[in-house]
């Protein structure tokens, strides 16, 4: 409904704030005349709302044309100049625009812009061919404050996890996906959730007084409408639709981008971001260095640092860094997916639930990468590293296997699966993880801490639980075969010392196990699990001897003395660990951080984010006691035991482990160049390597024969006994 209100100039208010009215002045009379005869107008025939710079020869009115001012205008310097950004080129000044209540700095270009109302302008700031650009005074930027006077009803709230709300979190403007982590799986603590509030809270002061702010050298040309806007610096707008109640974060390190036909509301959009081509999210919050374009719909959802996602439909998800997801039939509903993933085409993650409501939820650990038009039943739950091969998978999943494979059989059939299939036939992947997420890294401030390694402590407790959980399906399975070493044991742990036993001594047989908590109703089938078993074992092996080695050359150690191994004995073991955004926390100091927050010894959000600064300084340490205390449950002894031939095994299974990764990522790679059915579509062999290369120009190849090398020297140097 359209209201009217009559008054005359005596009864407009144009009250100007004190912090602008420093070194300004009113006009003068010749310039007054000078702005009537170019067509401009104001409230009042003096021109008192308006001040202008008090600097000589700081203020040409000439550059003024048929524009209104209304409520009150401050101008910093206005010289006839050029603005130049791209292809755009145009002269500074104000023209053909209606402003009220605005501030502008030294420079600026403000062109056909139909109606700007309360807004802070930086430096060299372009604004041409907007329709509307205003700000109420209780905006909140896409933080989920609330200003004084307002019910909790106004509050805006980000449903992750499950479509029902009731993982929702508050958004901030540095918000981090340790942070949604952390709030979103704490939901019974009543007092922590209360706390979570305040301390997003703390730095709002609740008065109506806010404005728009647009920071220095930001261009914003051809867009509809900006409300309740703060646009960062160097911030590049173009051809937007709708940009509501956000905040766009940019700096001249990391420019963010807004393309044509995007519509934002109610949202943060991270340093170095672009977004572009109808491009739609609502209640967001998009990390440093995203992309999201191609008509992507993010929706309810939190996208952590380096992700991209094009084309597809985003609904209550909370997303860790580096993920994928590009296609255009991709959906992706009620998730927490932690990070390295990627959504192939046709992937409809969350499209049927099991109850009448929408409470479901799905849970994937790093690497998650299910295949094309797979969908999936809430609940289910992935280890990290999970391959999921094409198919309708219309049971709950639970799988606890890290780096396996998951494949379809049929409706009514057990799913199969090969535990530990990446290292069995795909190492190049895994040995290239880390430095291709590495070189994604585009950040300049890494404010997440992301573990990009696949071979960390989140993966390695899954893999000792793997071990352990085929341990116990072997003893099933011998019981079931009449194997008269199990059959003969007198207890529980007899009974599974047999297994392992069996695992250990017959290395070549073949036999499938039956793992019912696998899949809701028909379990799974568990193919290879004596190679599972060995591959899991060289690779914690593996883990634990790299990371004694680091910690050693980090630490200026020649060798892992007896002193050395002692002293890292009296160090705090951490055994259970979780992804926290991307960051490998132990599990204990979350719960530390938690009872620190309710108890009010960190009060803000810049304090949780330094105690994840304070856990990543130690995560090398905590890391390191953590593989020595692998090496004792591998060997089942105490680490102080260890007598030269276990660390000469030792250095043994993990030299050829090592050699065995390049070896394997070598034979990986070469078949790409060797199938026939790769070459069949190229004339000859020219052709093709003018269009795919040779292996010897893969740089990766390159860098992990060097580290191989390197890393054999310093194994056998520092625990070489």
């Amino acid at each position: 409904m359209v209201t009217i209100k009559y008054y005359s100039n005596d009864e407009i208010s144009f009250d100007f704030p004190e912090d602008v009215k420093k070194n300004k002045r009113n006009l003068t009379k010749e310039e007054i005349a000078v702005l009537n005869k170019n067509l401009n107008t104001s409230d009042y025939e003096d021109w008192r709302n308006v001040l202008v710079s008090d600097v000589p020869d700081e203020f040409d009115p000439e550059l003024i044309h048929n524009s209104h001012f209304t409520g009150f205008v401050v101008l910093g310097r206005l010289k006839r100049a050029q603005l130049k950004y791209h292809d755009l080129e145009l002269v500074t000044g104000i023209y053909s625009s209606s402003l009220g209540n605005v501030v502008t700095q030294d420079d600026v270009v403000i062109n056909n812009v139909k109606y700007l109302r309360n807004y802070r302008i930086g430096n060299r700031v372009i604004l041409f061919n907007i329709q509307e650009m205003s700000c109420t005074c209780h905006a909140k930027f896409g933080n989920g404050w609330l200003k004084e006077g307002e019910p909790e009803s106004n509050r805006i709230w980000i449903g992750v996890g499950n479509e029902n709300d009731n993982r929702a979190v508050l958004p901030f403007e540095s918000l981090i996906p340790a942070d949604a982590y952390i709030w979103s799986r704490r939901r019974s603590d009543k007092k922590l959730m209360s706390r979570f509030i305040e301390l997003t809270e703390y730095c709002n002061s609740k008065k109506c007084d806010t404005y728009g702010i647009v920071e220095d050298e930001a261009v914003i040309k051809n867009t509809t409408l900006l409300k309740d806007a703060k646009i960062g610096q160097c911030a590049y707008i173009k051809g937007a639709f709708k940009l509501k109640n956000i905040t766009v974060l940019s700096s001249p390190e990391e420019e963010s981008q807004i393309g044509e036909g995007v519509e934002l509301v109610n949202g943060i959009m991270g340093y170095g971001c672009h977004i572009f081509y109808q491009a739609v999210a609502v209640r967001f919050v998009i990390g440093r260095n995203c992309q999201l374009k191609y008509g992507a719909r993010l929706l309810n959802s939190i996208l952590g640092d380096n992700s991209t996602v094009s084309c597809c439909e985003i609904l209550n998800n909370l997303i860790f860094p580096f993920h994928e997801q590009h296609h255009n039939s991709s959906f992706l509903i009620a998730t927490t997916i932690m990070g390295q993933s990627n959504i192939a085409a046709g992937a409809t993650i969350g499209s049927n639930h099991n109850s009448r409501s929408p409470d479901g939820e799905i849970i994937a650990g790093r690497g998650f990468w299910p295949g094309l038009c797979s969908d999936f039943k809430h609940n289910s739950k992935f280890a990290s590293f999970v391959l999921v091969s094409k198919g309708s998978y219309q049971h709950e999943l639970n799988i606890t296997y890290p780096f396996s494979l998951v494949a379809f059989r049929a409706e009514s059939e057990p799913v199969h699966i090969i535990p530990a299939y990446w290292f069995l036939f795909n190492m190049f992947a895994i040995a290239r993880n880390n430095y291709k997420f590495k070189k994604r890294d585009k950040r300049v401030l890494k404010i997440q801490h992301i573990e990009t390694d696949p071979l960390a402590p989140d993966a390695m407790q899954e893999c000792l639980a793997a071990i352990d959980r085929l341990i116990v399906l072997t003893r099933d399975y011998l019981k079931k075969i009449g194997e008269e070493s199990v059959l003969q044991a007198s207890s529980d742990e007899e009974e599974l010392q047999a297994a392992k036993d069996y695992l250990h001594q017959n290395t070549d047989a073949d036999f499938t196990l039956f793992d019912e908590l696998a899949q809701k109703k028909y379990g799974a089938t568990i193919f290879k699990p004596v190679k599972a078993y060995k591959e899991y074992r060289k690779i914690l092996k593996y883990f634990a001897a790299r990371s004694i080695v680091d910690y050693c050359k980090s630490n200026g150690y020649p060798k892992f003395s007896r002193e050395v191994l002692e002293h890292m004995e009296k160090i705090s073991l951490f055994d259970s660990w979780q992804n926290a955004g991307g960051q490998i926390i132990p599990s204990l100091k979350i719960e530390q951080l938690c009872d620190k927050i309710k108890e009010g010894t960190i009060n803000n959000w810049d304090e949780v984010h330094a105690y994840y600064d304070s856990c990543d300084k130690n995560y090398e340490l905590y890391k390191t006691r953590y593989a020595l205390y692998i090496l004792e449950r591998l060997y089942s002894r105490p680490i102080l035991e260890f007598d030269s031939e276990i660390w000469q095994d030792i250095v043994d299974d993990v030299t050829i482990v090592s050699t065995d990764m390049y070896r394997d990522s070598i034979y990986s790679r070469r078949k790409d160049y060797t199938d026939p059915f790769r070459a069949m579509t190229y004339e000859n062999q020219e052709e093709m390597t003018a269009v795919l290369g040779t292996i010897d120009d893969n740089e990766f190849l390159h860098i992990l024969r060097a580290q191989t090398e390197s890393f054999n020297l310093d194994l056998r140097v520092i625990l070489g006994v």
